[in-house]
């Protein structure tokens, strides 16, 4: 039993880039207070740097949509099998699921049936669909960490444990954003606007949103021939892909500045930002630019999903605001016309960026805690209370 080591163990599984940088965020606080533990699972490089062990890459977890899912279901129930099989022969002090439901709520609930102590940190939106699900949440999960302030009441009613530690971005973003700076950092030049277009960092939103992001960005640049458009890439498989879909669709002479990383320089360099749903909306959000929110994915997938929301909204600054701070457009409705010349926007209204820094200022201030220590602290009770 895990009473008769000497340093707890502790598993963790993170399943994309926004997960690997949550996890990160918890590891800067734990790691200090366990600087023996032996600490592994999936994740990222940034996990790793607090000397986190990969028994498989983070990259086999990241795919999203239902079909395409589906198309790797094999391989990805096999290596939860297999990480299921180690961690119960293993039982480490404590189990800690990053987002990644699909994959981490199934594995948890074996977990805790078998008396491993089970926590998962971001906790999936109930608020907005699937809330049915918070009964399957109940099965798995010893204590929930949650990152937006109403989420936590949502828990306690449930009778689930769960603490609000704030959101890391908020922390991580400074509230004041060198522009100047990351411009220079980045070699613009400081006479013309700056766009920056977020695709996603997983393979198949790369696939899917590619081509109407670059067409606006070639229906932008008729409007504003100087317009510096920056892409980041997660990494070089995203960049090469990325590099590859433009080419095969025509779209390799707009002018784009492709970096690798640096998402969080190349927002805070940009006048607007068009950026595919998920985490790095509230990214760039918090760094008070005005956005556009768009997706797009396989269109089985989106008939099944379109049906299943309990909001009018997608993007995590409208969620918070409840109300459509900032435009979105899905699917059909993200064309490059649509996408240009709602960025085109949120460029040039100068009343719509001050509401918008206004907001997104408010939005920061509530999402701020000492994420690192109050998740580390959290986690450091649970792994008491089963020793």
């Amino acid at each position: 039993m895990s009473a008769s080591r000497q340093h707890p163990v502790i598993s963790m599984v993170a399943g994309e880039t926004s997960g690997d940088m949550l996890a990160a965020r918890l590891l800067s606080g734990l790691r200090p207070r366990l600087p023996d533990s032996l600490m592994h699972g999936i994740g990222g490089p940034r996990m790793a740097e607090y000397g986190f062990v990969n028994d498989w890459p983070m990259e086999k977890l990241s795919v999203r949509g239902l079909f395409e899912v589906l198309a790797h279901y094999r391989e990805i129930s096999g290596i939860r099998n297999q990480l299921r099989e180690r961690l119960l022969a293993e039982r480490p002090d404590v189990f800690i699921g990053v987002d990644a439901p699909d994959f981490n709520l199934g594995l948890e609930t074996d977990l805790r049936e078998a008396g491993i102590p089970t926590m998962h940190y971001i906790s999936p939106s109930i608020w907005a669909w699937r809330g049915g699900r918070i009964k399957k949440i109940k099965k798995a999960v010893s204590h929930m960490l949650v990152v937006f302030p109403f989420e936590e009441a949502i828990y306690q009613q449930a009778g689930i444990p769960a603490t609000y530690v704030g959101h890391p971005l908020a922390q991580v973003i400074p509230e004041q954003v060198d522009v100047q700076g990351a411009r220079q950092e980045l070699g613009l030049d400081p006479r013309f606007p700056v766009i920056a277009m977020l695709p996603g960092s997983r393979m198949s939103e790369i696939k899917y949103n590619t081509t109407a992001f670059i067409g606006a960005a070639r229906l932008l640049m008729q409007r504003e021939p100087n317009l510096q458009i920056l892409v980041p890439m997660a990494g070089q498989k995203q960049r090469e892909y990325f590099i590859r879909l433009l080419v095969e669709n025509k779209l390799d002479d707009v002018p784009l500045i492709v970096t690798d990383g640096k998402s969080h320089t190349c927002i805070a360099a940009a006048d607007a930002v068009m950026v595919a749903s998920g985490t790095a909306t509230l990214e760039v959000a918090l760094y008070k630019k005005p956005m556009v929110i768009a997706y797009k994915m396989m269109e089985a997938s989106w008939q099944i999903l379109r049906h299943m929301g309990y909001q009018p909204w997608v993007g995590l600054p409208n969620i918070l605001e409840q109300r459509f701070i900032v435009p979105e457009l899905l699917q059909s409705a993200a064309t490059p016309q649509a996408l240009a010349d709602a960025l085109w926007t949120q460029l040039t209204d100068d009343a719509n960026r001050a509401h918008l820094t206004e907001r997104f200022s408010a939005m920061h201030a509530s999402l701020l805690r000492d994420s690192a220590n109050v998740t580390a602290e959290a986690v450091m009770k649970v792994i008491a209370q089963s020793r």
